[in-house]
């Protein structure tokens, strides 16, 4: 497979994933869904079978994933009709998407925005991998989902999409530099004077107005979510409300919360980025399990100028108070290889564009 790019690197948009899957550099065991390719990623579906483990793992240089499963499998679990995977426990499926992919292509993966919400903790394992989600260039072997449910137990079936992934060509990340110029040219969030040291700083609404609802926590000992089915739950069985009128919210070990970003952020076209977790040196939080933004997301070219980045928010060993406007993560931006055909927020299944404060497509509105 050829790219046609002369720059240094950047991220491969949905009409080379296309090439790619044409030239077998992606192998599908049945044929791509018609919206499985977004603008600079690919939505990874389960198989037929998930396999229930004693602990997640990592096979190690010169092992393969199902060669440890064979020490760590409990029991197998037939997808074909769907199943529960209850909370704490630990699955891992083998993905009917897997690679052959050029010796200049790399890959990294994150839980979907809607998985992310879910607090279902998702990760991809290649065989061979010392690290969860990452895919070196050159790959050519079996993709594997390690899924855990943290706060709700989750009904998935072969073809459920909890990951997507993000392939690479060279060096596609923007320096403090270039991406400095472009937040001067583009505002990729709506400050005038943002921290873009190693990414741009994003911080924490928790004043809202009035009696406004600025925040969720998630319930405990809660029905079952569908991960395929859209609109389909009340969103006060599974969630308590966090509203206005106070500066600070004490995080709970072991709760998970929903909240939003205080600046509007925006991609442009031709970038995508991902938002990382802040440094655990500043505080006993993790945020964000679902980090990749399409090209497009809340810009005025994919009709959703204004949007949030919601926030997915656990606590570590102790409580610790999250006052608002303090920074809770970092957008890094990167390249695109090409402007990709369509942009996120021009297709149906942008369910986040000119988001706000928003829970998973699972919900009815409150």
């Amino acid at each position: 497979m050829e790219l046609r790019d002369e720059r240094r690197g950047g991220i491969l948009p949905s009409q080379a994933i296309e090439r790619l899957i044409a030239d077998g550099g992606l192998v599908l065991d049945a044929r791509a869904a018609d919206d499985q390719i977004q603008p600079a990623s690919l939505d990874l579906r389960l198989g037929p079978v998930v396999h229930r483990v004693r602990a997640s793992f990592l096979p190690g240089a010169g092992r393969t994933v199902a060669e440890r499963l064979d020490e760590f499998r409990l029991h197998t679990i037939d997808l074909r009709q769907g199943a529960v995977l209850e909370t704490g426990c630990v699955y891992i499926a083998p993905l009917m998407e897997s690679l052959a992919l050029p010796a200049d292509v790399a890959g990294a993966t994150n839980p979907k925005s809607s998985t992310g919400r879910l607090d279902v903790f998702t990760r991809v394992i290649a065989d061979g991998a010392r690290a969860f989600d990452v895919v070196p260039a050159g790959y050519r072997g079996p993709l594997f989902a390690e899924i855990s449910p943290r706060t709700f137990p989750v009904l998935v079936r072969t073809g459920s999409r909890l990951s997507q992934l993000r392939l690479r060509q060279g060096e596609a990340r923007l320096d403090d530099a270039a991406l400095a110029a472009l937040q001067a040219t583009s505002r990729l969030i709506d400050t005038d004077a943002p921290d873009v040291r190693g990414g741009v700083a994003v911080t924490v609404d928790l004043l809202g107005a009035d009696d406004a609802i600025i925040g969720w926590r998630g319930k405990r000992h809660t029905g079952v979510i569908d991960v395929d089915a859209r609109a389909m739950q009340d969103v006060l069985e599974f969630w308590e409300p966090i509203r206005a009128g106070r500066s600070g919210l004490v995080l709970d070990p072991g709760q998970f919360y929903i909240l939003a970003s205080r600046e509007a952020v925006q991609v442009p076209p031709d970038h995508a980025a991902e938002m990382t977790p802040f440094d655990p040196l500043v505080g006993e939080f993790r945020v964000h399990y679902a980090g990749f933004f399409d090209p497009g997301f809340g810009h005025v070219e994919g009709r959703g100028a204004g949007a949030r980045a919601v926030l997915e928010v656990r606590s570590h060993e102790v409580p610790f108070i999250l006052e608002h406007g303090q920074n809770v993560g970092r957008l890094v931006y990167e390249r695109m290889l090409e402007r990709p055909r369509t942009l996120y927020g021009e297709l149906a299944t942008s369910n986040y564009q000119g988001q706000g404060l928003k829970l998973s497509k699972h919900f009815r509105a409150p």
